[in-house]
Order: C-alpha cells, then structure tokens, then sequence
C-alpha cells in the first residue's frame, strides 16, 4: 500500500513559478514510476508528467514542455513538479500518482496508476 500527500500549490501570478512536492509511504517508492495529472474546473484530469523509479527518464504532456521538470529523491521518498513560466491555463487541481510496485516505467495513462494523492490546489491569476 503507498499513501501520497501533496503539496506546494497556491496562487501565483502568470509568469511565476511553484514546486510541487508529493511525500509517498512505504518502502516500495523506489521502485515504482510516478506520475503528475491535473484537473482544471469542469474539464477532465489530463496527464502532466511521468517520472520512472530510477528517474532517468521522464515524460512531458505537450502543453508543458519546456516549463515544467519532474524529478525525484529516493531518500526522501518524495516526487517534485517544478513548474515555471506559469500560465492561467495551468490553474486546476495536481495529482500525483503511483504505479503499483514494481513497475518501473512511466505512463501518461490515469489507468496505470494503482494509488493516488488528494490532490493541491493551483491557482494562476493573469
């Protein structure tokens, strides 16, 4: 079982910049990929970014490419998001999710994740 807590969303004006945090439990965080998604009002989730166990490699949905870098500490237990350049467009609920152990790859789909964080609040006012 892993438990995921986020955090690290706020409000931000467009053009600034957040880190994202997601602290996982258990023993098994070092070996399983995981992933950012994000929910804005009354759209559906959409995939952000996939890390895989190691952290050598790492996926980009397109509309957050060359602004947003997903990373890892295995020591920590902890998933980061930096997100940079941010637009209003990128206002919405963060998720960050995990594949059930051991598997090692990313994916950009919501259906290869087994567990699931509540979720952080981000707010990008223009």
């Amino acid at each position: 079982q892993v438990q995921l807590v986020e955090s690290g969303g706020g409000l931000v004006q467009a053009g600034g910049s957040l880190r994202l945090s997601c602290a996982a439990s258990g023993r098994t965080f070092s070996s399983t990929a995981m992933g950012w998604f994000r929910q804005a009002p009354g759209k559906e989730r959409e995939f952000v970014a996939t890390i895989s166990a190691g952290g050598g490699s790492t996926t980009y949905g397109d509309p957050m490419k060359g602004r947003f870098t997903v990373s890892r500490d295995n020591v920590k237990n902890t998933v980061y998001l930096q997100m940079n350049s941010l637009k209003p467009e990128d206002t919405g609920v963060y998720y960050c999710a995990a594949r059930e152990p051991p598997l090692w790859l990313g994916s950009t789909l919501q259906s290869d994740y087994s567990y699931w964080g509540q979720g952080t609040q981000v707010t990008v006012s223009s």
